[in-house]
C-alpha cells in the first residue's frame, strides 16, 4: 500500500460538482483507501490568464495501484468528467495530476513525481499544506510548510481557501 497526494483542479461549468465527482470515482476505486481531502481553494489561473478562476484541492490516499496504473485511472476519471485537453494551461472541467507517491521520484514518459513545479505553486502548496505540512517532498529535501513559507508574497496572495465541497457551493 502506498500513499499517494493527488491534486484537483476544475475552472468549468459546476466546478465543485466536478471536484465531488472526482473524489466519489475516487473512493470508489477498490484500489483505493482512506481517502483524505483538503479544502477548496480558488485561485487565478497560471500560464493562460484569459480564463476563469479555478478550484484547486489535494487528497490523500492509500492504494494498491503502481504509480502508472493510477495515473490511467485518474485520466479515466478525468475524461469521464468532460476532459479535453485542447492545450497546455487551458481550460479544464477536471485535472487530475499524482503530485507525491509513496516517497518515490519516478521519471517516466508522461509521469514525473514529485510533480514538476508544485514547489513553485501556492495553489498545490497551499492544500497540500492541510494534509502533509511536514511531508518532506523528495528530490527538493524540505517539507511542505517549508516550500510554502518560501513562496513569494505574490503567489501566495493569489490563493484564497473556500472551505470545504459544502461550503465552496454557498460561494
Amino acid at each position: 500500500m502506498k500513499q499517494a497526494y493527488i491534486a484537483l483542479g476544475s475552472n468549468i461549468g459546476d466546478k465543485a460538482a466536478h471536484l465531488r465527482a472526482a473524489i466519489a470515482r475516487l473512493r470508489a476505486l477498490p484500489s483505493v483507501h482512506d481517502v483524505k481531502v483538503s479544502s477548496i481553494y480558488e485561485t487565478v489561473p497560471v500560464g493562460y490568464l484569459e480564463q476563469d478562476l479555478f478550484y484547486n484541492m489535494v487528497v490523500a490516499i492509500q492504494t494498491t495501484d503502481e504509480a502508472e496504473v493510477l495515473l490511467g485511472r485518474l485520466q479515466e476519471i478525468e475524461q469521464l468528467e468532460g476532459r479535453e485537453r485542447l492545450f497546455k494551461n487551458g481550460p479544464r472541467t477536471l485535472d487530475l495530476d499524482i503530485l507525491l507517491y509513496g516517497g518515490e521520484r519516478i521519471d517516466l514518459e508522461g509521469l514525473t513525481v514529485p510533480h514538476p513545479r508544485m514547489q513553485e505553486r501556492a495553489f498545490v502548496l497551499a492544500p497540500l499544506l492541510e494534509l502533509a505540512a511536514t511531508c518532506v517532498i523528495p528530490g527538493l529535501g524540505q517539507s511542505v510548510e517549508q516550500l510554502y513559507q518560501q513562496l513569494p508574497e505574490t503567489e501566495r496572495n493569489g490563493v484564497r481557501r473556500l472551505g470545504g465541497l459544502l461550503e465552496a457551493e454557498e460561494q
